[in-house]
């Protein structure tokens, strides 16, 4: 109950703000918004045009200008306060308005321009009124449609998870892993809802928990509750076959919960606080997940488990035979497995050396609407899109803002310079315009260099503006991020050596886990950056860049979720290896067991983002069928073909665990094991 209230107040409490603490275009921006009261992108863009015949009046778009000025909390710059022609469309029949107030659509200087205090003025002088902006045109081509809530998407990701768990255990026992998520999700709510009270926390957090969270959870509670049935069909007890699932699958369980958690410690330690929000949220659904699968799941199945497992269409009692026969070909063609999974990846992986970080375009946030119309009229007229991200240069009291107008003004690439009237502290803002917009590697050129040619003049104190906080992100977030990938990266695998009892499994899990996340960056590149399908699939064209936020997150949930997989399947490996002492027999019955567990798992994974992806903002579509397409990457081209060839390849090797790294791990060695030939089979000594 608790869970469930606190779900419902999570909404209310979550922020979209994306600042980095300490660079230059976040300081400047908290800055403007101490002197001036507003935030230093953009609000909204009107554009007002005369009719028919008819060109733009100065003393008119004044009369405007002057009606949106008593909104409080708003700044307007525009052609009737400054003469400037570069307000103009080429024909001088239209004009656009730069007007300043908060952030987002809900931002009431926005609302304020698109009710009254806008189309009354103009109404006035007979000029038809458009809107744009970078938030407007974030709505995307569903503007008009009412967004997706999370409940919906999680019923939606919910009811593809029931038809796969129906599909695995063929009995009322599928509604058991939907309960432990039920569970899992509300108490990571709760926990959310205590984190939100004492740091600010991002709105993609509700989303993450409740779609990742549903899939982790039932993935977590399908491993264990078909380890709990293959033990009862082998004659167990129900008490006995509960202690056995969990003292196995359970293990696992926790590894990869643990697992998966470290991975989104690469959000945590990034200095930006929305991001590490979402770290932070992230890190609580696979802990809060293993929690409830270890303590609750054992409880439900003692309880209540045989009464639920009916009707038993289908038992445990063997392995997959068609996964088993899978595995026996991966085996017999090892070397062929490995180089067509490996020329796949490379090919994928391409891509991702082309990849822009930065915000989506214009044109691939909205292709119709509204805001759409308004930006094609000022392109028509000649204004090109840059009027979407204008720099914004302050300059401290006793500081010489024409110098820095005229040096902006000599950048190659500016539209126009203009200064806005002295804030009641006696700073001011110099509003740069540039041709294009700034929104990624490609286009921040023009922000660096109105940067070094005004930062030695008097009274500079910084640039802000969507360019300058792409700048922010490379400074301060991706240009040291390969730091945070090797920690993690380190800490992954020692880890994992003390739970598989191996040095080459766990080093082959790590890179394995960083070359199939490269490859889903190449993808997603391919996909969306350069928009092919992106538009065929969700009507948006290629966005040009990604957004900033967008690749950490997607590492750090992916390379966790990812190695949920490799986890699931060398551990079953070991265990039959330790079991038998052959690799080929590890290889076959680890797969066998565990090879339409992990299809079935990744399957309700990836149901979860497809209901994620059904939201129109395209940001949120990137990150969620990245996430998807790596899932399923994953667990085919990774873990069904090239995981099993390899561990087939490395023969002994795969299990050896010196002495000394097991004492200081705590673990019982594993010395490799030197054995016969089995001719077509396995290579001399494969152990």
């Amino acid at each position: 109950m608790a869970g469930g209230i606190s779900a419902g107040q999570v909404a209310d409490r979550l922020t979209g703000d994306t600042a980095l603490p300490g660079q230059e275009g976040s300081e400047t921006e908290q800055r403007i918004a101490r002197s001036y009261g507003v935030a230093a992108d953009v609000s909204v863009i009107p554009v007002l045009t005369a009719p028919e015949g008819a060109t733009i009046d100065r003393a008119a778009v004044t009369a405007v200008a002057d009606q949106i000025r008593r909104v409080p909390g708003s700044l307007v710059l525009d052609y009737g306060g400054t003469g400037d022609r570069a307000f103009l469309t080429g024909d001088g029949r239209s004009t656009f308005l730069l007007v300043y107030g908060g952030s987002g659509p809900d931002d009431p200087v926005a609302q304020a321009v698109a009710g009254g205090a806008g189309r009354s003025a103009a109404d006035q002088v007979g000029y038809r009124l458009q809107l744009t902006g970078d938030s407007l045109l974030s709505e995307g081509n569903a503007a008009a449609a009412e967004e997706p809530s999370v409940l919906s998407e999680t019923l939606i990701g919910a009811a593809g998870a029931l038809v796969v768990l129906l599909f695995v255990f063929a009995s009322f026992l599928a509604l058991v892993p939907l309960l432990i998520a039920a569970v899992a999700i509300l108490s990571t709510f709760l926990v959310v809802l205590v984190l939100t009270t004492f740091a600010d926390v991002s709105f993609m957090v509700q989303f993450l928990v409740a779609l990742i969270g549903l899939g982790v959870a039932i993935d977590y509670s399908l491993l264990v509750v078909t380890r709990w049935r293959e033990e009862r069909s082998r004659g167990a007890a129900n008490s006995e076959a509960v202690v056995i699932a969990v003292g196995t699958a359970g293990r696992a369980v926790f590894a990869s919960g643990v697992t998966v958690a470290i991975s989104l410690a690469a959000l945590v330690v990034l200095p930006v606080p929305a991001v590490r929000s979402m770290g932070y949220g992230g890190m609580l659904i696979p802990l809060v997940s293993t929690l409830v699968v270890l303590t609750l799941l054992p409880a439900v199945l003692s309880l209540a488990g045989p009464r639920v497992d009916w009707p038993r269409i289908r038992t445990e009692t063997r392995a997959s035979r068609g996964w088993s026969a899978w595995a026996r070909a991966v085996i017999r063609h090892r070397w062929v497995a490995a180089t067509v999974a490996l020329a796949a990846l490379t090919v994928a992986v391409v891509p991702v050396f082309g990849m822009q970080i930065g915000q989506p375009g214009a044109d691939s946030l909205a292709t119709k609407g509204a805001a759409h119309e308004a930006l094609t009229a000022l392109r028509d007229g000649g204004v090109g899109s840059g009027v979407l991200t204008p720099m914004v240069v302050l300059v401290r009291p006793g500081g010489d803002p024409k110098s820095i107008v005229d040096a902006a003004e000599q950048v190659p690439g500016v539209r126009a310079a203009v200064a806005a009237p002295a804030a009641p502290d006696g700073h001011t803002e110099v509003v740069v315009l540039p041709e294009r917009e700034t929104k990624n590697n490609t286009s921040i050129a023009v922000v660096t260099a109105v940067r070094d040619a005004t930062k030695s003049l008097p009274g500079y104190v910084g640039v802000a503006g969507v360019g300058a906080i792409v700048l922010d992100w490379q400074n301060a977030v991706y240009d040291n991020f390969w730091y945070v990938l090797v920690v993690i990266a380190l800490v992954t695998f020692v880890l994992l050596v003390r739970s598989f009892r191996s040095i080459l499994l766990p080093l082959k899990a790590v890179l394995l886990n960083l070359f199939s996340v490269a490859a889903v960056f190449g993808l997603t590149t391919w996909f969306w950056q350069d928009g092919n399908g992106s538009e065929a699939l969700f009507g948006v064209p290629a966005t040009g860049a990604m957004t900033f936020w967008v690749p950490v997150v997607i590492f750090a949930f992916l390379f966790g979720l990812s190695m949920d997989y490799e986890v699931f399947i060398l551990h079953r490996m070991r265990e039959e290896y330790d079991r038998t002492g052959s690799t080929s027999v590890a290889v076959k019955e680890g797969l066998g067991r565990t090879g339409r567990l992990v299809t079935s798992a990744a399957l309700i994974l990836f149901f979860a983002f497809a209901a994620l992806a059904s939201t129109p903002q395209t940001d949120v579509k990137v990150l969620a069928t990245a996430l998807g397409a790596g899932i399923l990457l994953d667990a085919t081209i990774v873990r069904a073909l090239l995981v099993p060839a390899l561990v087939s390849l490395f023969g002994r090797w795969n299990w050896w665990l010196p002495a000394p790294v097991a004492r200081l791990l705590r673990v019982e060695p594993s010395p490799v094991r030197v054995v016969g030939v089995t001719k077509g089979r396995e290579p001399v000594g494969v152990g």
